[in-house]
């Protein structure tokens, strides 16, 4: 059990060594997103929109600088854990299965990957629920930071699982800016009619969504969007695990008949 947790701990600290060297996700982290959190909030309208509260059975009206800050927080939290997971774990996979071949315990790779995840993703929503309330007063941020969280894990998750079959840097950028794009859009009312359709459920920032209107709109928590987030971080982080076990997988050959 000793040698269990000495090389969780060696890994954890490998692995975080591995995030505080990309130096590109950090000053995206440090100085993109309070420019992406004022700047969307200076620069929008302050129309009323209507948002479709499904999770508490009621439409709010906000304003739609308040709105776009909101969705504009959840797409560069998810965007920058899903780039920083997606680029560690593919430059460490040759590593890693040197490190498997070796003997190291898989499992402990995989726990440390998963503890990255939750941290940097803890660090960077509360960064960004820190920006968020200083430029507006918000009802619940504790929810506001809860879903900040979800939306970067479900995003990491799926960061980790695209390192499995892309190769390129900018290819994993693009993929996962497009993925939360979409997913973002199609529940802005103020980029699309769709936005109080029944499919929105099933995005991957369903949840998130809701709960950072709420924590804005309402002063009570609505935990039905609980579900649909837990479950697409439980996914997401099973495919990443999935995609990972694979990628470190040790190819024994096969021992000859007499």
């Amino acid at each position: 059990m000793r040698r269990r947790w000495s090389c969780y701990a060696t890994a954890v600290r490998m692995t975080l060594v591995e995030h505080l060297r990309n130096r590109l996700a950090l000053v995206i982290v440090v100085g993109f997103i309070p420019v992406w959190a004022i700047v969307i909030y200076a620069l929008s309208l302050e129309v009323a929109l209507p948002f479709h509260l499904r999770a508490a059975g009621r439409v709010v009206t906000l304003p739609a600088n308040v709105l776009n800050q909101l969705a504009g927080a959840l797409q560069i939290s998810a965007l920058i854990t899903g780039f920083m997971m997606f680029v560690t774990t593919m430059n460490a996979a040759s590593f890693d299965r040197r490190l498997v071949r070796s003997g190291f315990p898989r499992l402990c790779l995989i726990a440390a990957k998963l503890t990255a995840l939750v941290a940097v993703a803890l660090c960077v929503a509360l960064y960004a629920t820190g920006l968020i309330c200083l430029t507006h007063p918000t009802a619940q941020p504790l929810l506001l930071a809860a879903a900040l969280f979800g939306g970067a894990l479900i995003y990491g998750g799926i960061g980790v699982a695209l390192a499995a079959v892309l190769t390129s840097d900018l290819a994993g950028l693009v993929l996962v800016t497009v993925i939360c794009s979409v997913d973002l859009a199609l529940q802005s009312p103020l980029a699309t009619p769709a936005a109080a359709s029944v499919v929105v459920r099933y995005l991957p920032d369903y949840g998130p969504m809701q709960w950072a209107v709420s924590s804005v709109a309402l002063h009570t928590t609505p935990w039905n969007a609980a579900g649909p987030a837990v479950c697409w971080a439980l996914v997401t982080a099973a495919l990443g695990i999935r995609a990972f076990a694979h990628r470190t997988r040790v190819h024994r050959p096969a021992t000859a008949r007499p």
